[in-house]
């Protein structure tokens, strides 16, 4: 095998893994605030709905978390495999938020596994949902520190690097970046969002199958508050987003928009097919993209032409990002329909058309999380640490990676089928119904 097959396969593992690894994280991190903010909701409306919500919530996040740890770990072995040449320079400055990553997720793990194991055992139920504090609080950082490495990739910081040897290196200041702050704030609201729409296409699903049952009713309306709220606030941070790489990463604005030619009033470009360098069929909104990058109609957005052929990022991303927008667009608008129909009575919200569009909103939701990282990593090709290192250059020049490919697919594919046969059986041999009555009866037999 030689180098630029081992790059290419170097390459493919790592975005497959990344891949998979970005599904169960992106729950791992959403999940937790949402059992809270249940919990909470059940506690202050006196509500049995919204606590057993928050309990059979927790048993499945449990087997998500199990499933992330295994993916987390294959992250990091890969990094060490695949990328050896750039954990030797990168390794040495932003090693600090990867070390504090796995202790924010042991924070995590320890109070869920207090939490789970000490339902019912306190009095007073507002103790127990102290317990979902630090739970939510590791879940998130542990994004926030995944997500300062990555922001270290496209605004490396933090260091000075004379004659090839590293010096005056400032761990802190690398982690402080200019793309930290946008980055971890939209990975957090994505993360939410996506989560609170997963939820509430399985609350829609059940009510869908005939579990016309007042529990889902309530965790969709639950749902889909917060998966509004948090689309907004992606929404929100997104145009920050834009305005982050319209000055520190012109080239990847330009890539994803198409834009080929630098110049004041620039049009944002929707949907189009590139073909012979002419872009055909697209949605030209004028004036929009310098709006986005500088929130003045007139100014000028750098373009394509100000970089040389290699230093380009691939075109494709601009399809990425037009999937990562319209799902979004979708999402907020979807979600915005069904509260107000509910406060308005609507029947609409009720119709089974309108329930199979949320349940299809929580596959659309991973897939904008899909294309959301997929146009993050591409669009800063063709550098893995920018202006400093190109990816050819970080990877292993070993001839295994074909191996490594197989066994990891082989593994990634059993972990899925593993995990939604369990989630599928855990849930469908206890409905609702059933654990509602159980807890009835034990309630009355406490009293009696």
């Amino acid at each position: 095998m030689g180098n630029e097959e081992a790059v290419l396969f170097s390459r493919v593992l790592t975005e497959l893994t990344l891949s998979f690894h970005i599904i169960y994280a992106t729950i791992g991190v959403g999940i937790p605030l949402m059992i809270m903010i249940a919990q909470w909701v059940g506690i202050k409306k006196q509500d049995e709905h919204y606590i057993l919500l928050a309990r059979r919530w927790t048993r499945g996040f449990v087997i998500t978390v199990a499933v992330g740890v295994v993916t987390g770990t294959a992250i990091g072995l890969q990094l060490s495999l695949l990328w050896p040449n750039f954990m030797e320079l990168a390794g040495n400055v932003i090693a600090l938020p990867l070390f504090m990553e796995t202790f924010a997720f042991f924070f995590e793990a320890i109070f869920l596994g207090i939490y789970i194991y000490t339902w019912d055992r306190f009095k007073n139920p507002k103790k127990h949902l102290l317990l979902l504090i630090p739970v939510a609080i590791g879940a998130s950082f542990s994004a926030i520190f995944i997500t300062v490495v990555n922001a270290f990739m496209n605004a490396p910081q933090g260091f000075d690097l004379v004659n090839g040897q590293l010096v005056n290196v400032n761990p802190i200041l690398a982690m402080f970046n200019p793309a930290m702050p946008t980055k971890v704030a939209h990975v957090l609201a994505t993360a939410y969002m996506t989560s609170a729409f997963v939820l509430a296409s399985i609350g829609a699903f059940r009510l869908l199958k005939g579990s016309n049952h007042v529990y889902h009713k309530k965790a969709l309306l639950l749902t889909m508050k917060m998966g509004l709220i948090f689309s907004i606030a992606a929404a929100v941070i997104g145009d920050f987003s834009g305005k982050y790489l319209a000055e520190y990463q012109p080239e990847k604005l330009a890539a994803a928009e198409w834009h080929f030619e630098t110049e004041k009033g620039a049009p944002l470009i929707l949907y189009g097919v590139l073909a012979d360098g002419e872009v055909k069929y697209a949605i030209k909104i004028p004036s929009a993209l310098s709006i986005l990058a500088h929130s003045t109609p007139n100014a000028e957005v750098i373009g394509l032409d100000q970089f040389a052929k290699d230093e380009t990022p691939p075109l494709y991303i601009h399809y990425l990002f037009d999937v990562m927008i319209t799902i979004g667009v979708w999402m907020t608008l979807l979600s915005f329909v069904f509260l107000i129909g509910s406060w308005r009575k609507w029947k609409l919200i009720s119709s089974n058309l309108f329930r199979w569009l949320i349940v299809l909103g929580g596959p659309l939701s991973i897939i904008g999380i899909e294309a959301g990282w997929w146009m993050a990593e591409v669009g800063r090709q063709p550098w893995i640490l920018r202006g400093l290192m190109r990816t050819k250059e970080a990877a292993t020049t070993s001839g295994q990676v074909d191996v490594m490919l197989l066994l990891f697919s082989g593994l990634y594919i059993v972990l899925a089928i593993g995990s939604v046969v369990v989630l599928t059986r855990m849930f469908r041999k206890n409905p609702v119904e059933r654990e509602l009555a159980d807890r009835a009866s034990e309630k009355e037999g406490a009293t009696v």
